[in-house]
């Protein structure tokens, strides 16, 4: 082998390594938790956002559903750490780090009505500007929030006024505010982590806990309760978020990916969830018959509507002028989103 050749496959060599190195960094693998089981609303969301993420760049997203990583607290931490780039968690769990998105567990502050919604979680300036800030101190970007469906109550017995709730042991997620909201409905509330709520039904360790329907067949918890009522108290919120450090270094085009991603998945799922209430119950009541749904009716509501001005008044004394404000907008941004 002459000099010459040698060298210029040398040099061929280290300009493969340069190429190599160039499409490690620009090719990247990264990682997103989220709460829920991969056919479930977060799961939707999730799996189009990597399709959009992947049709559109060399990165790939790997997905990790819920109990993969942990409880909720867990893949927070690990996304605050950076070994997640992206998370989707509700407020009920962010609540005691970011104490103002709590205002989502305010009674009857959100409308049933699905379409009104997802135009409302588009648009709301409250949710696009007011929020990302206080996400940013906590380390996280706030990309998006959307709906997952109305909430409904699941119990042991029948629920049509606050005083059936009486002493009941009713779950919550480690909300401070939903703490509040069932002690005011009068039950006795029992903050559980998610993967105690079945087998604390099952045990009669609590009798009651709520859910978005979907979530009620998905996860089977029709099976250890026998009431599905529907109180119009309130619509489950969920935020993705990616590591704020993470994002920060993207370049403007991977930005420009992800935004467009969030914005496509958050289309894509909107009009999915709005399908799913209507269609998980029916395979509830196939599956369990003997099920008794319930919808309140306005006189019925009325006790839970006044507990709902007190719960209110106790979101804003925990989280004083900030959380005054936010409130204020998102009832502007209600109205403003409005048919």
């Amino acid at each position: 082998m002459t000099g010459i050749f040698k060298r210029a496959l040398q040099s061929c060599a280290a300009v493969g390594l340069v190429l190599a190195a160039t499409g490690a960094v620009q090719a990247d693998t990264w990682r997103y938790a989220f709460e829920e089981a991969m056919t479930d609303v977060q799961g939707v969301y999730a799996q189009k956002f990597k399709a959009e993420i992947e049709a559109n760049s060399d990165h790939e997203i790997q997905l990790f559903p819920y109990g993969t990583l942990g409880e909720s607290a867990d893949i927070m931490e690990q996304t605050q750490d950076g070994i997640l780039q992206f998370v989707d968690q509700s407020p009920g769990f962010t609540g005691a780090l970011i104490p103002e998105a709590q205002v989502f567990f305010v009674p009857y502050l959100l409308p049933t009505d699905q379409k009104h919604l997802a135009r409302f979680y588009r648009e709301s300036k409250a949710i696009n500007d007011m929020f990302k800030p206080l996400y940013a101190e906590k380390g996280l970007e706030l990309l998006n929030m959307f709906p997952e469906g109305e909430v409904a109550m699941t119990t042991k017995k029948p629920v049509k006024t606050c005083a059936d709730l009486n002493e009941v042991k009713f779950r919550v997620m480690t909300n401070p505010l939903l703490v509040e909201s069932y002690r005011a409905f009068g039950a006795s509330p029992t903050p559980l982590p998610w993967g105690e709520v079945y087998g604390g039904l099952q045990t009669n360790l609590i009798q009651g806990q709520e859910n978005p329907t979907f979530f009620l067949y998905s996860t089977k918890i029709y099976e250890v309760t026998d009431y599905i009522t529907y109180a119009g108290h309130n619509n489950f919120t969920t935020a993705v978020m990616a590591n704020k450090d993470f994002f920060d270094g993207l370049s403007a085009e991977d930005k420009d990916l992800v935004e467009k991603a969030a914005a496509a998945a958050y289309d894509h799922t909107v009009v999915y969830q709005q399908q799913a209430a209507e269609t998980e119950l029916a395979k509830i009541m196939e599956a369990k018959p003997e099920m008794k749904v319930t919808v309140l009716t306005d006189d019925e509501r009325g006790c839970f509507k006044a507990a709902a001005a007190e719960v209110e008044k106790t979101f804003i004394e925990m989280t004083g002028d900030s959380g005054a404000a936010i409130i204020a907008q998102m009832k502007a941004d209600l109205a403003a989103t409005a048919d």
